[in-house]
């Protein structure tokens, strides 16, 4: 689509009513909690689900590539922010051995099939945190801040400027959230070690890809109890998943030494790219943040319903159960914690509350995102079920459980209560409880425990190795430097290192296979 074409449908989107909109998604938030209390978001059993992140590059050198919409259609894949973004969404599955087995075969079944396709036309998917090599000829700088301005009529006639980012998918909610009144409330820069760069949309967020589990409780009731242990999990599964260290050399600041920035270097700086892009530090909380705990499934449904407005979109019922609730359902795509609750589901017999998962960056292996989803789901079976004491940890120090385990991954200082009580720091006391817990909650569920072990063995390794993806990434820029390399040329030698492995092992592989004995 154009420019000229897309710029009327953002004018339109500003042109819908705030308060009415948020009047309307707390009416719709009424609707949710009588359906919770009448039993419709129940299900028989635990189910699981996942959203999988990729970009795009050339395939001989992995320079960042555009993908063409028609290509997305043919794959299947959903487009995301930025033009190289492509997402899957896993069809939801009961937790048991078949479901996490349908899981991880969906996922290779879709994505042999996508790199065959993408590879006729020299181009390749990545599973990864950050993508830190821009389109040949183009710098990163330039790939994220170039706009353009257009005028439009909005639906009330008046002519309005709207600012179009040039590599920015086509959704209108996206391009309207630089063109808003509450615009102010998105930071649209980037804050890092040794980073700044200031923008005018929000594409600098398609920086960064993830992986997304998400959990379906049995009973919507008990959602908060879920919810307040997946708050709990965040930081330690956080810690074993870091994939982003580094930038595009050119958004690094000219006077940092490459030093400095091996030095300073948080070990998921994906963190910081969606929270600095989307929120302003002078407007408060800002609506990217670590969640609170909740107290009752009806309070979670009034914060998605209470969340500040940036964008309120026109809304059209449809057939799906959902539409029952239309504006809450578009709201919630704005709203923004890393953990969050979700309702929702296309008929009433598949309407669900669960949890969406979302401190995770994109891993190297689809068997390395599996183990995730696994361990997720296993610690929620397990820790509700025996009511394990890690309930009791604050939710301050579950906070900056998160933040440290962004900043230094495994090396992090975490807090953490073990079976027995105690309250422990030991790296290897709280990852030989955290996985002994989501081994029992898969073996809980039917699985054996040689299928258990094998789903959560990525993930046991980078504990016994201490190495993740992001201190991976690190030693190698670090090699490459003390061979002689300026930045820019270490961070591409690491990335096509990092390619070159993900290449051989992306379907049938793990990140155990790249860090040897």
């Amino acid at each position: 689509m154009t420019e000229g074409a897309l710029a009327p449908r953002v004018a339109d989107v500003l042109s819908v009513d705030a308060d009415g909109f948020r009047d309307r998604a707390v009416a719709d938030a009424d609707v949710i909690k009588d359906a919770i209390e009448d039993g419709v978001f129940d299900n028989p059993q635990a189910i699981v689900g996942l959203e999988y992140e990729f970009y795009a590059i050339k395939d001989d050198d992995a320079t960042l590539r555009r993908v063409p919409r028609r290509l997305l259609e043919l794959i299947g894949f959903e487009k995301e922010l930025g033009l190289h973004n492509a997402e899957m969404t896993t069809s939801p599955q009961p937790l048991n051995a078949y479901g996490i087995a349908a899981q991880e075969s969906e996922v290779k079944a879709r994505l042999q099939t996508a790199l065959r396709v993408t590879e006729s036309e020299r181009m390749r998917l990545v599973s990864d945190g950050l993508w830190t090599i821009p389109p040949e000829g183009e710098s990163a700088t330039t790939y994220l801040t170039d706009s353009i301005e257009r005028p439009a009529d909005d639906a009330n006639g008046s002519e309005r400027s709207i600012r179009i980012a040039t590599n920015m998918s086509d959704s209108a909610r996206y391009h309207a959230m630089a063109n808003t009144d509450q615009a102010q409330s998105a930071g649209m820069h980037l804050d890092a070690p040794h980073v700044s760069l200031e923008a005018e949309t929000v594409m600098p967020e398609s920086l960064i890809t993830s992986i997304q589990p998400h959990y379906q409780v049995a009973h919507a009731i008990d959602l908060p109890t879920y919810f307040n242990y997946a708050v709990r999990v965040a930081g330690p599964l956080l810690a074993l998943g870091v994939n982003s260290p580094f930038f595009p050399a050119d958004l690094y600041d000219d006077e940092a030494t490459p030093e400095d920035i091996l030095a300073d270097s948080w070990m998921e700086n994906r963190i910081s790219v969606f929270e600095t892009v989307l929120n302003d530090p002078t407007t408060g909380e800002g609506k990217v943040r670590f969640p609170h705990d909740l107290e009752s499934v009806h309070e979670a449904v009034d914060r998605v319903a209470d969340d500040d407005t940036i964008v309120p979109m026109p809304v059209e019922k449809g057939e799906r159960f959902d539409d029952q609730f239309p504006h809450f359902r578009e709201k919630h795509g704005t709203y923004w914690r890393w953990v969050r609750p979700v309702f929702g589901g296309p008929t009433r017999s598949a309407a669900n509350a669960r949890i969406e998962f979302r401190p995770i960056p994109a891993q190297p292996t689809v068997r390395d995102s599996t183990a995730f989803l696994a361990a997720f789901a296993g610690l929620l079976e397990s820790l509700t079920r025996l009511e394990h004491p890690v309930h009791e940890l604050d939710w301050e120090l579950a906070r900056e459980n998160f933040y440290a385990a962004m900043r230094d991954g495994l090396e992090a200082d975490l807090t953490w209560i073990t079976n027995d009580g105690k309250e422990t720091t030991d790296t290897l006391d709280i990852y030989e409880d955290l996985l002994a817990h989501a081994e029992d909650g898969l073996t809980n569920r039917g699985l054996t425990d040689e299928q258990a072990a094998k789903y959560l063995y990525p993930l046991r390794r980078r504990v016994r190795q201490g190495v993740t993806p992001a201190s991976w990434k690190r030693e190698h820029v670090h090699a490459a430097l003390e061979d002689g390399d300026s930045l820019e040329e270490a961070i591409a030698t690491m990335q096509r290192t990092y390619v070159d492995r993900q290449r051989e092992t992306l379907l049938e592989g793990s990140f155990a296979d790249w860090i040897g004995d």
